[in-house]
């Protein structure tokens, strides 16, 4: 490929703009001294091949490894448009289908799609929609509507625009104090050490006095998530909003178990939501299966809990509670992990039903051991849970309340 070939008047400068312009909209670091690097380096290599061209705009506009599927998919739509033009045509023309098998979707297609075609989708005039006079005084919004809705009634669409909406909320900032300092003007104690080294660089004529504070860090949160059967479609939502949480603060451990426990830390921390949730999927070798809470968490206690659990650790147990095993060690692990965190979060689905008793055995074993007790079935619930995490416990959310009234009733 020569770069009189790429475009048909030979303005190879202008079609690399649009397309690093194109990587910039499908969420990449491309700034304008790297698009004048790209294309210097295409005019002094002197590109003769496909790949030569490809991998010299690789060097200089890919620089992290995340983003290497987005330029992978945005290279081939835009230097490879034909191959658009001749699939259109073979979908109206009338021939025999094509037999070929179909490839899978590739991480970040459509968010790359959306970004180098959105310009051809403005640009065409707006199709006149007729007025429709509606009384809208007993109506709710769509905004509202959606917040409410159960995830496992959302329809495809819907769960695509929830999935929007969880990107775009407000993430909790909480913290801890740590027994370590940090240098601050404005601090209430004196720090001996930078005064020395202040003093060292003046020969010890000048000693002026600084100061100290206690450092805040963010506590780590760790997630244990059921991913059985009946909690299957609520975990893969909830994904999504770990995934945000973990592009926004660190020390985010995920954990999924049905009969066995995963670790899908290392695949959560991928900063393409769409190669992150297909690396969670190809790990879990037990989704949508059966559930053994207690043996999960005791294998969490004794494998990973001294390894993830420190400085003030907030846990989010994700489960229906429904254990088919026995109960009494499901109370032992529980009450174990509850020794070990700051602070234990039950997210139950269950929640969801106005008419919900603590009347399982497998509820009223892990009630006991947890600090809060919260639902977690729409976008309201994820909501709630952001501004509980930096704030206090709430009083609606005790669980005492749901043992009380379980022991009432059994009375």
């Amino acid at each position: 490929m020569t770069p009189n070939s790429a475009t048909p008047d030979g303005r190879i400068a202008d079609n690399i703009v649009y397309f690093a312009r194109a990587l910039r909209k499908a969420g990449m670091r491309v700034g304008p001294a790297s698009v004048m690097d790209a294309i210097e380096a295409v005019l002094a290599s002197g590109i003769g091949s496909r790949d030569d061209f490809y991998w010299t705009l690789h060097a200089v506009l890919v620089s992290r490894h995340e983003d290497h599927a987005t330029f992978d998919e945005a290279f081939r739509l835009f230097w490879k448009s034909r191959e658009l033009i001749e699939k259109m045509l073979a979908m109206f023309s009338p021939v025999a289908p094509d037999r070929r098998e179909k490839q899978k979707p590739r991480a970040a297609e459509n968010r790359v799609s959306q970004a180098m075609f959105e310009g051809h989708h403005n640009s065409q005039p707006p199709r006149e929609i007729p007025e429709i006079e509606v009384d809208a005084r007993f109506t709710v919004s769509g905004n509202e509507m959606l917040r409410g809705k159960d995830f496992a009634q959302m329809t495809a669409s819907e769960i695509s625009d929830a999935r929007r909406e969880i990107a775009a909320l407000r993430l909790p900032f909480d913290t801890v104090r740590t027994r370590r300092f940090k240098p601050d003007p404005h601090g209430a104690k004196i720090d001996p050490r930078a005064m020395m080294r202040a003093a060292a660089r003046t020969g010890g004529q000048l000693i002026l006095p600084k100061f100290r504070s206690v450092r805040e860090v963010h506590p780590p949160l760790v997630v244990l998530a059921d991913i059985s059967g009946s909690m299957s479609q609520y975990t893969r939502i909830f994904l999504h909003f770990l995934h945000a949480l973990t592009e926004k603060r660190r020390r985010v451990h995920t954990f999924v178990f049905g009969t066995r426990l995963t670790n899908l830390t290392r695949q959560m921390r991928h900063r393409d939501p769409d190669a992150a949730l297909a690396d969670c999927s190809a790990a879990v070798k037990d989704w949508s299966g059966g559930t053994r809470i207690g043996d999960t968490l005791g294998e969490f206690n004794r494998l990973w809990s001294r390894r993830v659990l420190g400085q003030g650790a907030v846990v989010l147990l994700i489960t229906d509670g429904l254990e088919r095993d026995d109960v009494a060690g499901l109370s032992e692990e529980m009450e174990r992990l509850k020794k070990s965190c700051r602070r234990l979060i039950w997210l139950n689905p269950l929640l969801r039903f106005d008419g919900f008793e603590a009347r399982a055995r497998g509820v009223r074993a892990m009630l006991p051991y947890v600090d809060e007790f919260r639902p977690v079935h729409n976008l309201n619930a994820l909501g709630d849970l952001c501004a509980s995490l930096g704030a206090p416990a709430s009083r609606q959310s005790d669980p005492r309340l749901w043992m009380i009234d379980g022991q009432r009733r059994a009375a």
